[in-house]
């Protein structure tokens, strides 16, 4: 018991430091994507410090639900990654702990953080939203800090346009200066030309102080409009002028409260308190345009009038008996009146009867009729539209109360057991695969809150969708470290590859320094020449290039090319503790025999013969196994003359070959054989 609580606070011990230094990193470059996002909205505004340093905290606030996943993710791989890489996990589990039991200290680590980024996101995080966003558009409305340029125009300051060209940075002085007050607009300017001119600020920094030296002001005596030719304008002289231009370069603090009542800055409760208050006024609105609707959009829905009951009838109407609601003749008689009178009129007649002009004013009353009730049937739409929009934002932000601490929870089982797999430290391939996964994770929640946010999928379903899908990758990935699986060797997915494209490999054999097991050479030549009659009766039989009907027929039937490769692996085995230099080479010579799928696809009679006539497909694939056929021919043949070449070096130099025993590496033509003949290619037991 005192190992295993050493073991929990060993694992915590590593894991800690390493959290704290990635959640710390990991925030920093996310505060960087803010600084670089709203970067245009703080330069040049002249903020102080302190407004910049609480706007960059309540900004790192806000980013903590970002951070905090790809943190765990990153530490989680980084700590198993590092006793992978030392073998430290691989003796732990040989001392009978389990992947999971080496987890548990953060699993209860990382169930409190979840708690605790459940409350953070409940509590603290809509505090922070509202303070930062009431920041950053105090800080868009603050008007830009006082730099006129030299040579250009400057129209930072609301109504004026100003020109220097000249500018002395040491006394402040402008030179050559014009200004243009277009308040009034561009025909009706005001225009000071001045020698030199000095800018400052009023005590209060809410009006721009201009003293001008020694100029000139034009300006119109009355308005100008766009048929005036000739307005009379006003020129003035002056050797000292002061003008006040209103110009607040103060910083003013929005209020607050507009931002509170938005759906950042509630929580819970108040997120459940709102929905219900925007689904009611969406309820609301239905009443109250569906009576609307049915009677003059769709007056096919309304149920059909009824004398008697002055208006629709309700369906009670028509369960009453046929004897209350007419009796007698005369009450058919007038039925069939008022029927005939209610009969459809001729429209077509009745626009003839009238003449051109009137039937001119029908219509466009008509058209106008139709205008107004489209403006407002679109008005009303949009006002439901943004109700919805609303009800989705409001959903939105209260299932993302929990998708955080979710979130934490499977990004540990992700990380994990992904560093016990691939057994790498450091920032290397840690921080690569992290990044890939948090980059997947990012783009789906983000794919996902986007389609919820418009209404193209339920709420649910986009907050959720990166959970669902990364659920089932941390489940797989756990399974497999608790089995020790190899499913992140390189290796295997290189021989598969390997396999699948059907390319050679290269056998190695090496000289070994201390041999246990001394080779017999009488063994040596049985099995050399047990593998050369195999082969020979092989190339005997199937030859190196197959007709289109041997090759839907047969094939090179994948179990006899095996038995071949087995027993060539087999000789490599055992002469590989050889002494002999020349057997070394011969063996490193030998190639390595495998079957390939193109040589034989199919199986089963029916479906050959399908693929037999299905000559788009059949043809192509035929096609493509000639050069493979050849290399796989080639290769055991290779080895029957080898064979015998390594038998000829066991049993000495002076051993005697028979002439059945060379071989014809390429062999173009070749006698049909028949399939009896071919499953009579047994393997044979060594």
């Amino acid at each position: 018991m005192k190992v295993v609580k050493r073991l929990y606070l060993y694992v915590l011990k590593r894991f800690l430091p390493l959290f704290a230094m990635t959640f710390f990193i990991v925030l920093f470059i996310v505060l960087m994507q803010f600084l670089w996002l709203y970067i245009n909205d703080l330069v040049g505004k002249g903020l102080s410090v302190s407004v910049l340093a609480e706007l960059f905290f309540y900004a790192a606030v806000t980013m903590v639900p970002m951070a905090l996943p790809l943190s765990i993710l990153l530490a989680s791989l980084m700590t198993f990654g590092n006793l992978g890489e030392k073998s430290e996990l691989t003796a732990i589990k040989a001392s009978g702990v389990s992947l999971l039991k080496v987890m548990s200290p953060l699993i209860i680590f990382i169930s409190f953080v979840a708690v605790g980024a459940f409350f953070f996101q409940n509590d603290v995080l809509p505090r922070a939203q509202v303070k930062m966003w009431t920041l950053l558009f105090s800080a868009r409305q603050k008007s830009p800090e006082l730099e006129i340029p030299e040579g250009s125009f400057y129209d930072q300051i609301t109504g004026y346009s100003i020109y220097v060209k000249h500018k002395n940075r040491d006394t402040g002085m402008l030179y050559d200066a014009m200004i243009y007050d277009v308040k009034g607009g561009g025909s009706n300017a005001t225009i000071l030309l001045a020698d030199s001119a000095r800018l400052s600020f009023t005590p209060d920094m809410k009006y721009l102080y201009l003293h001008l030296y020694q100029g000139e002001q034009f300006e119109n005596l009355r308005q100008q409009t766009g048929s005036d030719r000739n307005v009379p304008f006003r020129r003035e002289s002056f050797l000292d002028k002061e003008i006040m231009i209103p110009f607040d370069a103060n910083f003013n603090r929005i209020d607050e409260g507009g931002m509170s009542s938005q759906y950042i800055g509630k929580n819970i409760s108040q997120l459940h308190v709102a929905i219900d208050s925007i689904r009611h006024r969406i309820d609301s609105i239905g009443l109250e345009n569906e009576p609307d609707f049915r009677a003059n959009s769709f007056p096919a829905l309304m149920p059909p009038r009824r004398e008697g009951f002055g208006g629709y009838a309700p369906p009670v109407a028509e369960t009453l008996s046929e004897s209350v609601r007419m009796k007698g003749k005369h009450a058919d008689k007038e039925s069939e009146q008022s029927k005939a009178s209610l009969s459809p009129l001729d429209l077509d007649s009745l626009l003839g009867a009238l003449s051109p002009g009137a039937r001119d004013n029908v219509f466009a009353s008509a058209a106008n009729s139709l205008k107004t009730r489209a403006v407002e049937l679109e008005f009303r739409s949009i006002q439901l539209h943004d109700e919805k929009k609303r009800m989705r934002r409001h959903e939105i932000e209260l299932l993302k109360k929990y998708t955080l601490s979710v979130a934490c929870i499977i990004f540990l089982f992700i990380g994990a057991p992904l560093g016990a797999i691939i057994r790498k430290g450091g920032l290397g391939a840690p921080l690569v695969i992290s990044v890939i996964l948090f980059l997947v994770y990012y783009v789906i929640d983000n794919t996902g809150f986007k389609m919820a946010r418009e209404g193209y999928w339920h709420v649910w379903v986009g907050i959720w969708l990166s959970t669902f899908v990364l659920l089932p990758l941390g489940i797989f990935v756990t399974y497999k470290a608790m089995n020790d699986s190899s499913v992140f060797n390189a290796d295997l997915y290189k021989e598969w590859l390997r396999r699948r494209l059907g390319l050679p490999e290269k056998r190695l054999v090496v000289m070994k320094e201390v041999i246990i097991n001394e080779v017999d050479p009488v063994i040596g030549a049985e099995m050399a020449e047990t593998l050369h009659d195999e082969a020979r009766r092989w190339t005997r039989i199937y030859p190196v290039r197959e007709s289109y009907r041997q090759y839907w027929r047969r094939g090179y039937p994948a179990k006899t090319v095996d038995h071949i490769g087995e027993m060539t692996d087999n000789l490599a085995g055992y002469l590989g503790d050889s002494r002999d230099v020349r057997i070394i080479d011969k063996l490193n010579r030998l190639p390595v025999v495998k079957s390939l799928w193109i040589l034989h696809p199919v199986s089963g009679p029916r479906v050959r013969k399908f693929m037999k006539w299905f000559l788009p497909v059949g043809g192509i694939l035929y096609i493509l196994s000639l050069p493979y056929a050849r290399r796989v021919h080639n290769d055991i043949a290779k080895v029957a003359l080898l064979c015998g070449e390594l038998k000829s070096l066991l049993l000495g130099e002076n051993a005697e070959i028979s002439s059945d025993d060379e071989v014809v590496v390429i062999v173009e033509d070749r006698t049909e054989v028949s399939d009896d003949a071919a499953s009579g290619l047994h393997p044979t037991k060594l």
